[in-house]
This record gives C-alpha cells, structure tokens and sequence, in this order.
C-alpha cells in the first residue's frame, strides 16, 4: 500500500448514554433513556438511548412518555450538559495526541485528517486509544473525503471500521434512498421521490437544470453532487464553534394565552442573550419554535438587519417572529435559537 491522504470520521457511541452509564456502572446491560429531568412523566423528550432501548424503538426527539410506554423497564436519568461537555473535551484532547489534524464537529464526533499506508490500522488505534484513555467506545468510518467518512461510520456503528470511497461508492449506496446521503433530509427526500429520484442512483444521474428549477440554482445541483459521493478533503484544526446559542422550555401544563406565550417567549430570549454575551459574536439570525398539543412543531425565523449581542434588540426580534404564528392552538414547547453570522 502506498501512503495517502485519509479522512477518517470518529463517532462516540451512544455517547450520552454511555457518559452516564460510566458514571452509574450499575447500569451497564440495562435499558437506559437520558432526558429532560429524567421523570418519563413529564414533558420532556429523550436526548439520547442507550442500545439496549433502543431495541425497544425508543429514539432521540421522542416524548419521554412515549419511551416509557415502549421500554416500561427503562431507567430515566436527567441529562447533565457540563459532564457531557468535559468528557467531550477529554475525548477530544486524546485525538490531538495522535498523528492527525483533529476538526471538531461536535461533542460526540470529529474529522481526523491523516496521511497514512494503512487507514485501517490508524482508525483500530484511534478506537483503541479512546477506550484505554477514557472508557467510551467509539465508531471510525474512512473515507476519501468528508461525506464518505462520515457516512461510512453509519455502516461502522456500533464499535466498527468502515471504509467507503470512490471504489465502492456505487456498489454500497446506489440502490439507497437519497436520505441516506449527510446533508438530505426526510423532507427533501419526499419532495426528491415526488420527481421520480426515489435512490441515490437516480439522483445522481438526474438532469443539473431540472433539479435547479425543482430545488434552486444551488442547491439542486449539490444534490446531485452528494448523490455521486462529492465533498470536502479538507480536514482543518480549528476548535468547535457553536454557530447557534438556544433556550427551550416544555411546560407541564399547556400555555393557551397569547400574552403568557409572550413572556414565555420574552424570558427564553433574555437567556439567549446572555449566552450570545459570553461568546463575545453577534447573532444574525433568530428563530423561534413552537410545539403545539399534542405534538406538532414549527419553527420561523428572521434575519436581523445587523447582527447585534443587545439584548432588548433580541427579545424583540424573537418576539416579532413569534408574531408570525397562528397561536390558535395549546402551546407545550417554547423555544429561541440565536444564530451566529459566518
């Protein structure tokens, strides 16, 4: 083999479950749900499941109730931000110790750049290294650039290697549904199998004008550029930036009166600015969400007309596009997201 360029995409797995399992060894082999305050009786939904409820189809973005209803035996845990914030910190600080050029994309996963003869054996030290250091397990999918990689840590997971390149592109993803491609999501896949381009095939032989005039100049065409495997080979070692700060609240009881919505709204956006105070950037752009009973969300957003930290400025703009919901029905969630500019 001779020595090349390597993007190996990293994936801690189930890795809130697994923080918290490390913390409770008890817990090991059992059905654990992390969310909200860990009561499955209130109004909170699941951050994250450990495999075993998992087998139970209890999934990320459920209604705790709902989890607990598939997994009766589950233990719920609340979930505890700053633990998952410094073990993602110590897993990531073990990357920076191998050969490679770590690009953080979150707390539970990262790109490693590498040039290497041998990726595979790479991505066992990587796996190897990160279960002596810190206790977690993690996937390692290898890629020639960054979609590849990251979707090979799909067929990776749990605790596996993976590798997808140029070379079994089509013989791997051909067949599959353009939502398995990063970067399509259950909504344009809908709108992608109304035009007939109901596999990753299709789309990638799909005509650049049709798909423009169907999805827009930009993005219609990328599309079709993820449909045949293109992305980034550029792996750069600058730290995690959050591009968004957001509050959200799910009441116990539903919210029914515009004006109570309002202050709800009015407080979520006072905690936003401060979080947009301490990262010391402007926000751009403000978006609220609203979950009606029994389960329907929405959310709208605006683009400021000067990215600003004030903020009376951001309360008024969250309010301004709470203005542009019909609040006709029962209010459960509330939630403002502050978005950074580039």
């Amino acid at each position: 083999m001779s020595t090349a360029d390597w993007i190996l995409h990293v994936d801690l797995d189930q890795f809130i479950a697994a923080v918290e399992i490390a913390r409770h060894p008890e817990l090991r082999g059992l059905p654990v749900v992390v969310g909200g305050s860990g009561d499955p009786g209130e109004r909170a939904v699941v951050a994250t499941a450990s495999y075993e409820a998992r087998e139970f189809g209890v999934r990320s973005g459920m209604p705790l109730r709902t989890a607990a209803k598939r997994c009766p035996g589950a233990v719920f845990l609340p979930a505890d931000h700053s633990a998952y914030e410094e073990v993602s910190e110590r897993v990531m600080a073990v990357l920076r110790t191998l050969p490679v050029v770590v690009e953080i994309l979150g707390w539970d996963e990262a790109f490693l750049g590498a040039r290497t003869a041998d990726p595979e054996a790479l991505a066992h030290r990587v796996r190897a290294v990160v279960a002596e250091e810190t206790g977690l397990s993690c996937s390692v999918g290898i890629g020639d650039n960054k979609l590849r990689a990251k979707l090979a840590t799909g067929f990776a997971k749990p605790a596996g290697i993976y590798r997808l390149t140029r070379d079994n592109w089509v013989e791997v993803m051909a067949g599959r549904p353009p939502d398995a491609l990063w970067g399509i999501g259950p909504k344009t896949a809908r709108k992608l199998s109304e035009a007939g381009l109901t596999t990753v095939a299709r789309l990638a032989t799909a005509d650049p004008g049709d798909l423009a005039a169907r999805f827009g100049p930009n993005l219609g065409p990328w599309y079709r550029v993820l449909a045949r495997g293109g992305g980034s080979t550029t792996v750069e070692a600058t730290p995690y930036v959050p591009r968004s700060r957001s509050r959200e609240t799910t009441f116990q009881r539903n919210l029914t009166e515009p004006g109570e919505i309002r202050e709800q709204v009015a407080v979520l956006a006072r905690r936003v600015a401060r979080d947009v105070a301490d990262e010391e950037r402007p926000a751009a752009r403000v978006a609220v969400k609203v979950r009606f009973a029994p389960f329907d969300t929405r959310t709208r957003s605006m683009t400021l007309a000067t990215p600003t930290s004030d903020a009376a400025e951001l309360e008024r703009a969250a309010l301004t596009v709470l203005g542009r919901f019909e609040l006709t029905r029962p209010v459960r969630l509330l939630g403002v997201r502050a978005e950074f500019g580039s």
